[in-house]
């Protein structure tokens, strides 16, 4: 059985010129009905591909999202898909949504420069976004299991240049639940570096029930405790999407169940992690999922 990452699987990402063709060309089904959500002034939500931003926008604002991760590509300052990113953005920030730009690939982790030339500075030059948020899963990477301390000391120098070169925006990153279990240096841990280095952390703590030994407070309460003890906010991620079959799969996702067990859940979520000081919202995976959820 495959490790537990919190995300299972390496998603698609944003990362090349041809990349974004996909995300040109990717759907956002809306379901016709509307619901409730639970709300909060922290939710949050991934919006890695869409075609209609009007339809993500209406998405977020039916469902009590207040800030959108939008998915961004290398170079977005001279790449055609600049109309279509601005085009979402300039709608969520008219219907008072954040937004954030959104990014990552493990390659990152060895090419750090590259991340910074073309991927932070270009995004921030359209002068778009409010903070950045990236999803970099260096544990996904080869040398994770061969070379694993080299590999979360180029993790953290990656952080490093990432703040340095966001020009005082906010940087949040996307860490697993297990973070507080890897070693960093001699006397450190990896949930406990990333979370000094950046503004903002969202748990991937995927479960579709909240609580119990294995529920998402439980497996998220450690990293809630780190960023309380620093200071951090903290979100913590939930997913929508279908992951495959395996019992170990399907624990991780709301997928097939209705968003109305699902706020349900949320809503169980929110009042157990409001005991955290820094506790700052659900942050939900992905636009695609959310939205295509029967009541």
């Amino acid at each position: 059985m495959a490790r537990d990452r919190g995300r299972p699987g390496v998603r698609a990402r944003v990362f090349a010129a041809a990349a974004m063709l996909v995300l040109m060309v990717g759907s956002v089904v809306l379901s016709a009905q509307s619901s409730t959500a639970a709300t909060t002034s922290g939710r949050a939500m991934w919006v890695w591909s869409w075609t209609d931003a009007g339809a993500v926008v209406q998405l977020a604002q039916s469902r009590g999202i207040g800030t959108l991760f939008v998915g961004v590509p290398p170079d977005l300052a001279t790449s055609p898909a600049l109309p279509t990113v601005r085009a979402l953005v300039t709608r969520a920030r008219a219907a008072g949504l954040r937004v954030d730009a959104l990014g990552g690939d493990p390659g990152w982790v060895d090419d750090a420069t590259w991340a910074v030339d073309h991927w932070v500075r270009p995004t921030i030059a359209t002068g778009l976004f409010t903070g950045l948020h990236v999803d970099v899963e260096p544990w996904t990477t080869p040398a994770w299991t061969t070379r694993q301390s080299t590999t979360v000391s180029r993790y953290l120098t990656l952080l490093d240049l990432l703040v340095a070169a966001s020009g005082g925006r906010p940087l949040e990153a996307d860490i697993p639940f297990w973070f507080g279990h890897v070693t960093a240096g001699r006397k450190s841990t990896l949930d406990t570096e990333t979370m000094r280095r950046v503004s903002a952390v969202t748990i991937m703590a995927y479960r579709n029930t909240a609580a119990g030994p294995d529920g998402t407070l439980a497996i998220a309460a450690a990293e809630l405790r780190t960023a309380a003890a620093l200071g951090r906010p903290v979100r913590i991620g939930q997913e929508t999407n279908d992951l495959g079959a395996d019992p170990a799969e399907v624990k991780q996702t709301f997928y097939g169940q209705t968003l109305t067990r699902m706020n349900d859940q949320l809503a169980q979520v929110d009042s157990g992690a409001s005991a955290y000081a820094t506790y700052a919202g659900v942050a939900v995976h992905d636009a695609t999922g959310y939205a295509a959820m029967a009541p």
